[in-house]
């Protein structure tokens, strides 16, 4: 009744609620199956409105798919138009993502938005985990399904026991300081220790499949070999010593060439002057010649 009222008083200021709705606000199928999305619009936009349809992936890019009268090129194969919604032939994983149908007239627009979720069983993840880390280093083990749709979460696994999410709230976890991510996969330990030590994997799931597990990997925690770091510091500094000594010695030697015997000598000659011969009684030049 409300509804009826609210028409009434816009037909009688001659005001337009211009509307655009559908039936499929979420559509889920299998990869590879058909999928229809409907659009409908409201009497205000006359009988010959401008209906767009567009596509937003998951990584936020827009594309348009049906445009001034005619599918674009990249969606031709398998997206077809029709009266009143848009319809998939095959799809495909890519096609995940929101569908938004844009409908405009003179004087008017709306749109609404349709989210599309390709089915897409999990993939056997791909992880990274270390063989050998040192205590108290920071660790860091990556879990990833390629292929999952709608995306994966991730458990891992400790000598094939499942880790809770916060380790702090169990009793036989408490002693471990790992963050586990379940949404991006990562098991990260700010400070590695010896009770860390052990063989993880990690399992992917989506509910649209049986989940899948990566493949064990044993990692092993062990201290930081001090003794090792000390020799090779005590080494290095007897070689340094020894280096010096070798110098020294073959100076000492006359092994190693002097500074003063690479100079060149050099001559010096002085202008003669004059000096009184008391014998002569006369005045005679002298000349001196120094290397």
């Amino acid at each position: 009744m409300l509804f009826v009222l609210l028409c009434l008083c816009l037909q009688a200021t001659g005001l337009h609620a211009f509307s655009v709705s559908t039936t499929t606000s979420t559509v889920m199928v299998n990869e590879n199956s058909g999928a229809d999305m409907t659009c409908s619009f409201s009497g205000d936009f006359g009988a010959t409105p401008r209906v767009e349809w567009k596509f937003r992936d998951l990584k936020g890019t827009v594309s348009f798919i049906y445009f001034d009268g005619q599918v674009t090129t990249p969606f031709k194969e398998r997206f077809t138009q029709y009266n009143g919604g848009l319809r998939i032939s095959k799809t495909v994983r890519s096609d995940t993502g929101d569908y938004l149908c844009e409908v405009s007239t003179n004087g008017g627009f709306a749109s609404t938005s349709i989210k599309l979720t390709v089915i897409v069983p999990p993939a056997v993840p791909v992880s990274r985990i270390p063989n050998s880390v040192t205590t108290g280093s920071n660790v860091r083990m990556t879990c990833f399904d390629p292929e999952g749709s709608p995306p994966s979460t991730y458990q891992w696994y400790k000598d094939n026991t499942p880790l809770p999410e916060d380790p702090s709230k169990f009793p036989n976890f408490k002693n471990m300081t790992y963050k586990m991510n379940i949404q991006n996969g990562n098991l990260e330990f700010p400070s590695v220790a010896k009770t860390d030590q052990g063989q993880y994997f990690c399992e992917a799931s989506n509910g649209k499949g049986p989940a899948q597990r990566g493949q064990p990997v044993l990692m092993q925690v062990r201290d930081l070999n001090t003794g090792g770091i000390a020799a090779g510091v005590i080494v290095a500094l007897l070689a340094i010593a020894a280096l010096i000594f070798g110098l020294w010695y073959a100076n000492k030697k006359g092994y190693l060439p002097k500074m003063s015997e690479s100079k060149p000598k050099t001559a010096v000659y002085t202008q003669p002057r004059q000096t009184y011969d008391e014998d002569d009684g006369e005045f005679k030049q002298k000349s001196s010649f120094v290397v």
